[in-house]
C-alpha cells in the first residue's frame, strides 16, 4: 500500500502495540506535520476499536516526531456501544513524542443536520494560489495538493493582512478520497494563521483537540482557519473543514507558539 494509506498504515505487533514507519514527505526539514501524526494515531485507535469514526482525538505535542521508526501504545480507557475511548501514545526512542485521548464512534453518512452555520465561499480553485508556486515542492507539499485565497496570503510578499486568518481547498495529491482518518491531517493542513500577523518562523503547536462532525462526501475540502488572540509568545487556531456537498465535517483548536515578529 502506497500514497497516504502506506504511509499512515500501522501493524499491530501485542495487544495495544503497534509498529509504524513514519514517512519524511510529511514533515518540514525534519520535523513531521501534527496532522500527520494525529492521522497515525487514529489508524491504531480504530485498529483497537469497535467503531469507525475518530469523532474526538486531543492531543499533546510533548517532543518533535522525526520520520523512521515509533511503536503506539492503545490503553483503552472505555468501551461502549456509542463510543469507546482510548489513551494513544506514539513512542520513538523510548520517550512519549505525542499523546492523544482518543474517541471513536459510528456516525450516519446519510444524516442530516437539524441546524448547520454557513461559510465564507473561497474563490473558485482556478483562481487560488498555490504555496509552492515557482518553487520545487519538498517534503509535506510534495503530497498534499493546497489552493490558497488570495486575499489571505499577503505574507507570502511580504504584505501581512494584520489578521491571522487563511483560507483554502485542500486534498492529496495521490487518490484518495476523504475519511475519518484524512480530516486529521487536514485540520493542522494550514501554514499558522499567525504568519499574517508578521510573525516568522517555526510555530509549533502544543495541544490540539479536533472533532469528526460528518463523514465528507468525495473531492475537494475547503479549510477556513482563525485566530483570536496572539499575545506573550502564543497564539490560538480554530479551522473548520467543510466537504465538496458545503457540509461541516470537521472542526479543530490549538495553541501554539508564534514564532519571531518580522518587526
Amino acid at each position: 500500500m502506497g500514497g497516504f494509506g502506506g504511509a499512515t498504515a500501522v501493524r499491530r505487533t501485542a495487544e495495544g502495540r503497534y509498529a509504524v514507519e513514519l514517512d519524511a514527505d510529511y514533515g518540514f526539514d525534519e520535523a513531521l506535520n501534527g496532522g500527520y501524526l494525529m492521522a497515525v494515531l487514529a489508524r491504531a485507535a480504530l485498529d483497537a476499536s469497535a467503531h469507525p469514526h475518530p469523532v474526538a482525538t486531543a492531543t499533546s505535542f510533548l517532543r518533535v516526531a522525526r520520520p523512521g521508526p515509533a511503536e503506539l501504545w492503545v490503553e483503552p480507557r472505555k468501551s461502549g456501544r456509542t463510543a469507546d475511548v482510548a489513551r494513544v501514545t506514539l513512542v520513538q526512542g523510548d520517550r512519549p513524542v505525542v499523546e492523544a485521548l482518543l474517541t471513536t464512534g459510528t456516525l450516519d453518512g446519510d444524516a442530516e443536520p437539524v441546524y448547520s452555520a454557513s461559510v465564507d465561499q473561497l474563490p473558485p480553485v482556478g483562481e487560488c494560489v498555490t504555496f509552492d508556486a515557482g518553487n520545487p515542492a519538498r517534503g509535506f507539499a510534495t503530497q498534499v495538493d493546497v489552493r490558497y485565497d488570495g486575499a489571505t496570503m499577503g505574507w507570502l510578499d511580504g504584505r501581512p493582512s494584520g489578521i491571522p486568518e487563511m483560507r483554502a481547498y485542500f486534498r492529496l495529491r495521490q487518490a484518495y478520497e476523504p475519511d475519518g482518518v484524512l480530516l486529521a491531517l487536514a485540520v493542522d493542513a494550514l501554514p499558522p494563521v499567525v504568519l499574517n500577523t508578521g510573525a516568522s518562523g517555526w510555530a509549533p503547536t502544543v495541544e490540539l483537540t479536533w472533532h469528526m462532525r460528518a463523514v465528507p462526501a468525495p473531492g475537494w475540502l475547503t479549510l477556513h482557519g482563525r485566530g483570536r488572540l496572539v499575545s506573550d509568545g502564543w497564539f490560538d487556531e480554530e479551522v473548520e473543514v467543510w466537504d465538496s456537498a458545503g457540509r461541516l465535517v470537521a472542526q479543530s483548536r490549538q495553541i501554539a507558539r508564534a514564532g519571531r515578529n518580522r518587526h
